[in-house]
């Protein structure tokens, strides 16, 4: 059924996860020249002083294409309602992929923070933290599956 609470959780699974690739997972300037640099889920983006911009898309895409089958998976799990244990597989699969996003998107910053002046910080952006509250909702989704399951379990048995 659509109206259900994990329906709603679900939904707000695929949302987080679309949006996530419209905010930049993170960010770094160099105050000397004042070149940024911008990773979002789809490409890197550096900025020139001069208005100049330079993308890369390579290791970056990997990002993307992760979070568009998490939200493809998330969609197709909400029309699943009839069949709970393949949502709930469904569900652990894309916690795994969930989980890939996330540590793609760590090792990406990390290995961009060593090339681009190592010497200062950069800061993560909403784009890292839309995954994680994603994976949050994939997770109570899933908890409300599992007790419907219990529920219809313990009906079929009094009967």
């Amino acid at each position: 059924m659509l109206q259900r609470v994990q329906s709603l959780f679900l939904l707000a699974v695929v949302l987080c996860m679309l949006f996530s690739l419209l905010f930049p997972i993170w960010n770094k300037i160099n105050p000397e020249n004042e070149v940024l640099i911008e990773i979002y889920g789809l490409y890197s983006k550096q900025t020139q002083p001069g208005g100049e911009i330079r993308q890369e898309i390579f290791p970056f895409a990997l990002i993307g294409g992760f979070v568009i089958v998490a939200a493809i998976i998330a969609f197709v799990e909400i029309f699943q309602f009839k069949n709970r244990l393949n949502q709930i597989k469904m569900g652990a699969l894309n916690s795994l992929i969930m989980s890939s996003v996330l540590g793609l998107s760590l090792y990406l910053s990390f290995q961009e923070e060593k090339i681009f002046v190592p010497q200062i910080q950069g800061q993560y952006g909403l784009g890292l933290f839309l995954p994680c509250i994603a994976l949050i909702f994939n997770v109570l989704a899933n908890r409300f599956i599992r007790r419907d399951e219990k529920l219809v379990r313990s009906v079929d048995r009094i009967r």
